[in-house]
């Protein structure tokens, strides 16, 4: 917060962006062996130069000395490079496919009661909701921010090479987005209303399954 150098504040998120590569092979080993259920972002889309956004962080502290953390807003803008980014895993052997879809479509979906309509296909009970990729070694990108499509004017994640990216979206058996552009138009989404948890029940079978010893 020195100066007028502030681009940390970008970064200002909780827990914070783990540097360290014994950090990064731990979440990468609790993803793969199921001590995270889901892989989620809560996409907060604080646009970086908006003195409502990131640049608090310049406002008056109260003692009167410029910049001050506790102005930043926490959070990041992730939504549109989740996926991506948790595919490079895939791509790398640290993932199977079905592991990646686990996380980012079937436990989602069961934990927050909207299985089987979403995070599956089933005929007749499933809303045939699919993200296609690029065959093996031709999605490869470069994340830039003019590439995405949310109304921030950042990413975190500027300059960073993913092994591969979404080809196509389809919702409900229809393309809605296809190598780069959104097809999807307004009202096209349905409201879909939520049942009971199938994960997070104290009922759950995972649960009554657990043995605990001194």
């Amino acid at each position: 917060m020195k100066g007028t150098n502030v681009e940390g504040a970008k970064c200002v998120c909780s827990p914070p962006p783990r540097e360290s590569p014994l950090d990064q092979e731990a979440i990468w080993r609790g993803l793969a062996n199921g001590t995270f259920t889901v892989f989620s972002s809560d996409h907060a889309p604080f646009r970086f130069h908006d003195p409502d956004g990131k640049m608090r962080g310049m406002k008056m502290h109260p003692e009167g000395k410029q910049g001050h953390f506790k102005h930043i807003p926490n959070g990041l803008p992730g939504l549109e490079t989740r996926l991506p980014l948790l595919f490079n895993g895939v791509v790398e052997g640290r993932l199977t496919p079905q592991k990646f879809v686990e996380l980012t479509a079937t436990n989602p979906a069961k934990l927050y009661g909207c299985y089987p309509a979403k995070g599956t296909l089933l005929p007749g009970l499933s809303d045939a909701d699919l993200v296609i990729w690029y065959p093996e070694s031709k999605g490869a990108k470069t994340v830039t921010n003019g590439d995405l499509h949310h109304d921030v004017d950042y990413t975190p994640y500027e300059g960073m090479k993913v092994a591969n990216w979404p080809r196509y979206t389809v919702l409900r058996g229809e393309i809605i987005y296809e190598a780069g552009k959104v097809l999807g138009k307004k009202g096209q989404g349905e409201f879909l209303k939520r049942g009971k948890s199938s994960l997070s029940s104290p009922g759950n079978k995972f649960l009554s399954d657990l043995r605990f010893e001194d």
